[in-house]
C-alpha cells in the first residue's frame, strides 16, 4: 500500500507525466534522463496497438533501470487486461488508458498499481472513479478546451483529474488554474525532431520551460 501511495505522490508532485510514444532504446533513455534533469519525475511508455507488446515491456524495464529511484514509470494506451499484466510484470507503477474500461481499472487495482483511465463526459468520469480510478484523465483536454475542463470539474471536484493531450507551455497554467491534478505531455517534451538530432540539452530545457509556465 505504501508503494502505491508513493507512486501517486510522485505523480502529483511531478504534475507532469512525460509520454513516450514510439520511442525506444537509447534515444528513449537519454531523452528521459534529460527530462528528469529538467524536473520530470513521472514517465509513461505507450503500447502501440499495431506493434508487439514486448517493445513497450522492454522500454519500461529500460527506463525503470536507468532513472533514479524517485522517478515513476508507467504504461500508457493500455486497452485490455493482458496489457495491464504485461506492464505490471515489466515494472510499471501506473496504468493509463485513453478510455474507461472497468476490467482494465479493476485489474490495475488488483495488481496494486495506480489507475488513470481516460474519460470525457461527466458520466464516464464518475464511472471511472466508481470503478476505482485514482485519477481520471480528461482526454483530449487540449481539443476540449480549458472551459470544458473547468465545467466538468465543478460538480465533480471530489475526483482528481489530469489534463492530457494538447497541453503546452502556452496553456498549462490555465489548466492549473482550472484545478488539474496532473498533465500528460507528449511531443512537447519527447520531441521527435530534437531526439533525432540528439539535442538532449534542448529536451531538458523544454521540461524546464514547461515547469516555469506551470508556475
Amino acid at each position: 500500500m505504501r508503494w502505491i501511495m508513493d507512486t501517486l505522490k510522485t505523480i502529483l508532485d511531478s504534475k507532469i507525466i512525460a509520454i513516450a510514444r514510439g520511442i525506444y532504446g537509447e534515444d528513449l533513455v537519454k531523452a528521459a534522463l534529460a527530462l528528469y534533469e529538467g524536473g520530470v519525475r513521472a514517465f509513461e511508455v505507450t503500447f502501440e496497438q499495431d506493434k508487439p507488446s514486448s517493445l513497450t515491456a522492454d522500454a519500461i524495464r529500460a527506463l525503470s533501470a536507468a532513472l533514479p529511484a524517485d522517478a515513476a514509470v508507467g504504461a500508457g494506451t493500455v486497452m485490455n487486461r493482458e496489457q495491464v499484466i504485461i506492464a505490471a510484470e515489466s515494472g510499471a507503477a501506473f496504468i493509463i488508458s485513453p478510455n474507461t474500461d472497468k476490467e482494465v481499472i479493476e485489474e490495475t487495482k488488483r495488481l496494486s498499481l495506480i489507475s488513470i483511465p481516460g474519460a470525457i463526459t461527466p458520466t464516464e468520469i464518475a464511472a471511472a472513479h466508481r470503478f476505482g480510478a485514482d485519477i481520471v484523465k480528461i482526454f483530449p483536454a487540449g481539443a476540449l478546451g480549458v472551459d470544458y475542463f473547468k465545467a466538468v470539474r465543478a460538480p465533480l471536484a471530489h475526483i482528481m483529474m489530469a489534463a492530457v493531450a494538447g497541453i503546452t507551455k502556452n496553456n498549462i497554467r490555465s489548466f492549473e488554474d482550472a484545478g488539474a491534478a496532473a498533465y500528460g505531455v507528449s511531443s512537447s517534451l519527447f520531441d521527435p525532431k530534437l531526439i533525432a538530432e540528439k539535442r538532449f540539452d534542448l529536451i531538458r530545457s523544454a521540461a524546464e520551460d514547461m515547469y516555469s509556465a506551470l508556475g
